[in-house]
This record gives structure tokens, sequence and C-alpha cells, in this order.
């Protein structure tokens, strides 16, 4: 796990320019509204963390990311803070909120079918580029500004005994179990993915590289396997639970009506997983992200 005095000091370098987003409760657990974070997810924290790592000279040359949509969102958000320039590879596939958030944040977009950013990214093709990469999910510095979230749940939750959180890449899952689990390692952590797309269930049961073909709601998870990820995670987590697709879009709306928050599909994973536990531990489910495309909104709702 990443030790907790860099987790410490990756959330204390974000810390200005991030939200200590709230809780609110629901039955049987709190939610961390992460979603409502500059640019409408927890990515925020993990690319600030890592940019004000960089040394300034490299910063100046600007950023550069690989993402589904949120990572490229926060690393425009982040780029344009800091006065530099971003351009993002993204999907062609991603959602219209996603890409043309990024436009508006400054950035440029560049979009791939999914195989070939796939392949640019194991290749490590962003090495030949001029500006600093910023992996979307791996980077320690970005999963040690993700921490920020496990360390405001310990102060604002002091009997907190049980976190649920949406897994992609895993980086999100990976710094709240460092900072919770660096400080009381008897919180147990669950990682939620979908029924379309459940990367590490089948990652763990293979022995390692798996390539299923996404078909989710959940976009925001559907970051390829990454070898750096796979023991980490297996240390870090503590129980999977897998999420039907007709659940999860039941719990978008379902999540609107009862709680008054908008969450895209990766989003609404943890809160459309809290029915499949046991109740009674002091649980908070992190709400990751709210970028859903208006038109799937529409649609789930009506």
């Amino acid at each position: 796990m990443i030790p907790i005095d860099r987790v410490r000091a990756a959330a204390e370098r974000a810390r200005p320019h991030v939200l200590r987003s709230p809780l609110i409760p629901v039955e049987g657990a709190q939610l961390k509204l992460e979603c409502l974070q500059p640019t409408g997810s927890f990515k925020v924290r993990g690319f600030f963390s890592a940019a004000l790592a960089l040394p300034p000279d490299r910063l100046r040359r600007g950023l550069i990311t690989v993402s589904a949509g949120n990572a490229a969102q926060a690393c425009a958000y982040v780029a344009r803070q800091l006065g530099v320039p971003c351009r993002v590879f993204m999907y062609d596939t991603a959602p219209p909120p996603k890409s043309d958030g990024v436009r508006r944040l400054g950035g440029t977009v560049i979009g791939m079918p999914r195989d070939e950013l796939i392949e640019w990214m194991t290749s490590e093709q962003w090495r030949n580029e001029p500006e600093a990469f910023i992996h979307g999910f791996a980077d320690p510095d970005v999963i040690a500004g993700h921490g920020g979230i496990g360390l405001e749940l310990l102060e604002d939750v002091p009997n907190l005994e049980r976190v649920v959180v949406p897994v992609g890449g895993g980086g999100l899952i990976s710094g709240i179990a460092s900072a919770l689990k660096g400080i009381h390692p008897d919180v147990e952590v669950v990682g939620v993915q979908s029924d379309g797309y459940p990367l590490w269930q089948l990652a763990f049961e293979s022995g390692g590289a798996v390539a299923p073909k996404p078909d989710t709601i959940a976009d925001g998870t559907t970051a390829p396997f990454d070898p750096r990820m796979f023991e980490l995670l297996k240390e870090c987590v503590d129980r999977w639970l897998i999420v039907s697709e007709p659940r999860l879009k039941a719990a978008i709306p379902e999540i609107a009506a009862t709680a008054k928050v908008v969450a895209e599909g990766a989003g609404a994973l943890a809160y459309a997983a809290l029915e499949q536990l046991q109740p009674g531990p002091t649980t908070v489910a992190v709400v990751s992200g709210g970028n859903i495309d208006p038109t799937l909104l529409a649609t789930l709702l009506s």
C-alpha cells in the first residue's frame, strides 16, 4: 500500500484546490459525495497531488493523460488552474459531457478507438510527448492524492467500520485503503464492479491479465488491466461485490429520488451494492462521480 506519510503529504498538496466533500445519510449507510468535486468526480484529488509534485520546469511543459472521461476533465481542470497546457487521449466512445467538458476547460481532446488507445498506453508512447504524463490511476502520487478521501472519512466518521468503493483501474480504492489501513487496519474495504465489466474478478480468477469487453453504463470503470495494480488491489481490498447492470440502472433514479444526488454509472455502483451487505457496521459508500450523459439520465428517470 501507499505509506501513510505519503498519503498525508499528497492530500495536503491537493487540499487547497479540492472540496472536502459532504456526507449524507441513506438507509444503512452514508454517502461520500465526490460527485460534487470540481469537474464532477474524485479525480481532481489525484491530479492536483501528482501535478504539484512535479518539478516546476517539467510542470510548465504541460500535462497529458489517457482517460475514459473523468480523469481527462480533471487533468484539464488542474492544468487550467495551474496555468499550463493540457492534452488528453480519450476513447472515441467517451460520453459527450466528458469530452465536451475537457474542451470547455481548455484541454485538447485526441479521440482514439479503445484497442488503439490501450496499445498507445501499454507501449508507453506517451514517453515521446513533450508534456508531463500523469497516469489516470496507477501513478503513486495520484493514488496517494485519492487517499485524502480516506483521511476525511476517519475524521468525519470516528466509528467507521466499512467503506464501499467503485473500482475501475483501482487508483481510488487503493488510495482510500492506504489511508484507512495506515491508521485503522480493521476498517473493511469493499470493492464494487458491474457484471458488464468485472475486470478484477476475472483477473483474480485467472491469476493475471484479462481483457473483457465493456458492456456497462459505468463507463468510468472500464480501464484496462494494469499489472501494477494487481498485487496492490489484492493487498488493499478485503471483499469484492458485483452489481448487475439492471440493478445499476435502477440505482441511478433511486439515488436521485432518495438522496437527491445525480450519479453517473460508476458513481452509483457503491450505492447499488449496499443491498448486498449485512446491516450493522457503520458504512460509507463513495459516490465517485456525477458526469452522466443527460440523454441516458433522462432515459433512466423515465
